[in-house]
This record gives structure tokens, C-alpha cells and sequence, in this order.
């Protein structure tokens, strides 16, 4: 391949922040919240224009439960403040009234504890609530490189429309979505082999009202709850690949076009509202940590654990999310949030949910706002902190009996 040789280039460095968080997600907003709650100067960093990432830009609008499907709440703190916040404008769809109108274990058990929200309502509202809280946000901003210095990030090479410079932090949280600053750094990642299958949500308006129009599906397992769809294309995308990516957006484009001419066909009130902006691709890479959650470890207890997730596809299977999945040794200062923690490729579709997004996403930030060196984090102090903040860490706390989880036999 011919190269191009650019002379070296003098960027300007930015003062120092105490945390800065690469991605504006749910869990990059959970990490930037909760260390600027913690006291800490917190910098994110978003390559679009709004908060959310899939949730918002990319019309994946479903909070996923917090709950196991067996009437227990499964995630708390700021998991269940921004589920709060997602409808504080109004529901668009699966309003559950046993979960917020004071129903009986028996009737929530009946009805997961989910909701169709507004991205629009929640992209702008999530922007409101990090800036009262003091986080500094860079939007249309892009991370082109990592400066390491030992086995710690010392800076990132960013890009806007001021130019290209380098912004330097304490600690650093990876909720890129894609595990991009580990990647970027070299530390140890592996891609989803599996790739992923294509999609294209929009709004629509019509004699029904406006509406979320779901093209394409998930890979949820064959005994799962949920209706998967129908595939729209047999290819799959890894969503690592610029030029591929470019195909995945040509794809899901003319899927919608061509869905919204059918539907215009049968309803001359038919109006698309709003396309997604970004790819809708779930997994993608994740970093390699300390531990590997797997989907098999349902029901086991941890030590170090952070919180717990539900498992959106099926009833029954909690989780509790060691902070070991959440960094890697080899990189001091860098820890992960949201889909690019360390898990097997079952729990990668567990974890990749809201609920775990914004699990981890906590952890991560007030980890952040803790230390530079993860490894050497006092993780019940930790534990402590998530406490305060409403977050509950093991299942004794979430009212599961403690029988059904022998903490001799089950902790690892």
C-alpha cells in the first residue's frame, strides 16, 4: 500500500482533568455522572451531537428491565435514576404500572420492569443533568490516538473544529462502545466473531400516531421471551470497519426507504418521523480484564462484585458484575464501562443492555474518581460508595434469598 509521510506535528496540550470519559452512552453518562458526584473535574468526550449513543442517536429507545422477571429489582442507583429520567417527559410505550404504581411481587413478576421512552426528550435531558453536575462535554469530537508513558495513558489526540490536540486525565474510562482506547493503546481486546446482523429503526407518523418502526432483529437464544424478527439481510457487519460501515448505513437505508414507500402505499397519512443516525451495531470489541464474566455464571456471588443485572431475554437469571471485569492490570489508569467489559460472548448480550450500561458505567466512574491505579483500588470502598449513591452490590441486598445463593459454595 503506497504511503503518505506527514512531518511530525506540534499539538497543543489541554490542561489536566481527574477523569475523562471517551464516549457519551448511558454508560459513558453513568461514569461521568457518578465521578463528577464523587468531587472529581470530569471531561467526556462524544463523537456525535448528542448524548445516548444507541439509546438516542440510534433509536434503540427500549430501557431494557432492571428487573429478573420474577418481580425482583435487579439494578439500582443511576440505572434506575436515568429509567426515571428517560420518561420524566411523558411514556411512549410499556409503561410498567406494577413497577412504578406500588404493584404486588405477584403482579410485577407478570410484567417486566421496562419502558419505551423519547430519545430526543432523553438525549437533551441526560445533557441537562451532566452539565448541573459539572461535567465539561465535547461534542463532534473524535480520538485519533492514545500517549502512553509505561503502562499508563498519559494523553489522548483528539479532533474537532478547533483542530487537532491532546487532553490529559488522572484516570480514563473507556465507553466508547467498541473498547477504542484500549484498542488504541494496545492492551488486550477481543472482537465479537459472531459480527452483527442488520437493522433499521425509525419513527414513523400515520393514522396510529407516531410510532417506533423495528426493521431487523437481534440474536437473542432460541428460548428467549422476545420476538426476534425477521432478518433483514443474511451478510453480518462487524461495525470495526470504516468503508463496512459505510455499506451497513447504505443497507439499513434502503430497507427503511423501502418500508416507508410500503407503508405510504397503505396509509396516505404515512410520514417517516426520524432515521437512525449512527450504525445500530450491539457488540462489537470488548476489552480482555482481569475476569471474564460468563453467561453461565448466573446465581454466583462475587467479592469484588459492583452490581447486578437481569437478563432482558429471560426470566429467572441474575447477575452479579465483578469489578475485576471492568480493567485490565496491564493498563493502570484505563477502565472500561458499558459493552466493552470482560465477558463471554452470552453475557456480552447481557451486559450490553441500559441496565448494564449504566451498572458498570457507575462503577466505572466512581472508581475513576477514586484512582489512577485500578488495580490497586480498594474495592470495598468502592462497594461503600456505590452504596451510598443507592446502587445495591450483592443479591441478599436485592431481597433475594440468601439461601438460594450459599455464599460458601457460590463466591468466587
Amino acid at each position: 500500500m503506497e504511503q503518505y509521510i506527514k512531518e511530525e506535528l506540534k499539538i497543543p496540550l489541554s490542561p489536566s482533568v481527574d477523569v475523562l470519559v471517551a464516549g457519551g452512552g448511558i454508560a459513558g453518562i453513568s461514569a461521568a455522572l457518578a465521578a463528577a458526584r464523587s468531587g472529581a473535574e470530569v471531561l467526556l468526550i462524544e463523537k456525535q451531537c448528542i448524548l445516548g449513543g444507541l439509546a438516542t442517536a440510534g433509536l434503540v429507545t427500549i430501557y431494557l428491565p432492571l428487573c429478573d422477571g420474577r418481580g425482583n429489582q435487579m439494578s439500582y442507583g443511576i440505572a434506575e435514576e436515568l429509567f426515571h429520567l428517560s420518561i420524566s417527559q411523558g411514556v411512549q410505550e410499556r409503561y410498567p404500572n406494577a413497577w412504578l404504581e406500588n404493584g404486588t411481587k405477584e403482579e410485577r413478576s407478570k410484567q417486566r420492569f421496562e419502558v419505551q421512552f423519547n430519545p430526543q426528550s432523553m438525549a437533551l435531558l441526560a445533557e441537562e443533568l451532566l452539565l448541573k453536575n459539572g461535567v465539561k462535554i465535547l461534542y463532534d469530537t473524535r480520538i485519533c490516538s492514545v500517549h502512553m508513558e509505561r503502562d499508563k495513558v498519559r494523553a489522548l489526540v483528539i479532533e474537532n473544529k478547533s483542530g487537532r490536540s491532546a487532553v490529559c486525565a488522572a484516570a480514563y474510562v473507556d465507553a466508547t462502545g467498541d473498547a477504542d482506547l484500549y484498542w488504541l493503546a494496545h492492551g488486550d481486546t477481543e472482537e465479537y466473531k459472531k459480527k452483527n446482523t442488520l437493522a433499521g429503526w425509525y419513527y414513523q407518523n400515520g393514522r396510529e400516531g407516531v410510532k417506533l418502526r423495528i426493521l431487523g432483529f437481534a440474536d437473542a437464544p432460541e428460548d428467549t421471551e422476545r420476538d426476534k424478527g425477521e432478518a433483514l439481510l443474511k451478510r453480518r457487519f462487524s461495525g470495526l470497519d470504516g468503508k463496512e460501515n459505510s455499506e451497513l448505513l447504505f443497507a439499513s437505508h434502503k430497507a427503511t426507504l423501502e418500508d416507508i414507500r410500503q407503508n405510504k402505499l397503505k396509509d396516505d397519512s404515512f410520514e417517516p418521523v426520524t432515521i437512525s443516525t449512527i450504525p445500530q451495531v450491539r457488540m462489537t470489541r470488548r476489552l480482555c480484564g482481569e475476569y471474564t464474566l460468563k453467561e453461565s455464571e448466573n446465581d454466583k456471588q462475587f467479592e469484588d462484585s459492583i452490581g447486578m443485572v437481569g437478563d432482558w431475554r429471560k426470566r429467572g437469571m441474575v447477575y452479579e458484575i465483578p469489578f475485576r471485569c471492568l480493567y485490565s492490570g496491564k493498563i493502570r489508569n484505563l477502565i472500561g464501562a458499558g459493552r466493552c467489559v470482560s465477558v463471554d460472548d452470552g453475557m456480552w448480550d447481557i451486559i450490553r443492555a441500559i441496565p448494564g450500561c449504566a451498572v458498570t458505567g457507575e462503577a466505572a466512574g466512581i472508581a475513576a474518581a477514586q484512582t489512577c491505579d485500578f488495580s490497586q483500588l480498594d474495592r470495598r470502598a468502592l462497594q461503600d460508595m456505590l452504596r451510598k449513591q443507592g446502587q445495591k452490590i450483592h443479591f441478599a441486598e436485592a431481597g433475594l434469598a440468601s439461601d438460594t445463593f450459599p455464599v460458601n459454595t457460590r463466591r468466587e
